[in-house]
């Protein structure tokens, strides 16, 4: 049975991709009362996951990849990708959300044309390495 910190972690992650995908769905419908519901949960999901990512790790320390071969190869291009990004988007979130708190809705678009893409990556892939480390 996996640990639990990495469960709770995957859980987060596929909480945040799920709402992000709402909260899509709402900005594209112009509910944009369901779109802040739905995005202030994601960010929620994302900031809990990064509280309990970084107890975890200081914790328990890294978690080594056991597989081999082909396996090896698409985890480590998954996690190599992953990680800086999701290191990338923090300040972006914060300067999203304030922008969208302010009322500059220019701004707000500007950045999450491509912050949204790479928030759903992140979350998306952090449920896959969780997969790949604790279920295969």
């Amino acid at each position: 049975m996996p640990p639990l910190f990495p469960t709770i972690n995957a859980s987060l992650n596929l909480t945040a991709a799920i709402f992000l995908l709402l909260g899509y769905g709402a900005v594209r419908r112009k509910d944009i009362v369901r779109h802040r519901q739905y995005m202030v949960t994601a960010l929620c999901a994302s900031a809990l996951f990064l509280v309990c990512y970084l107890t975890y790790h200081y914790l328990h320390g890294s978690t080594h990849y056991q597989h081999h071969g082909i396996l090896r190869i698409i985890y480590f291009f998954i996690l190599l990708t992953h990680t800086p990004l999701a290191a990338l988007i923090v300040p972006f979130i914060i300067a999203a959300v304030f922008f969208a708190l302010k009322g500059n809705f220019t701004a707000h678009v500007k950045i999450t044309r491509w912050l949204w893409p790479t928030w759903m990556y992140v979350s998306v892939t952090g449920v896959i390495i969780y997969i790949m480390l604790y279920l295969f």
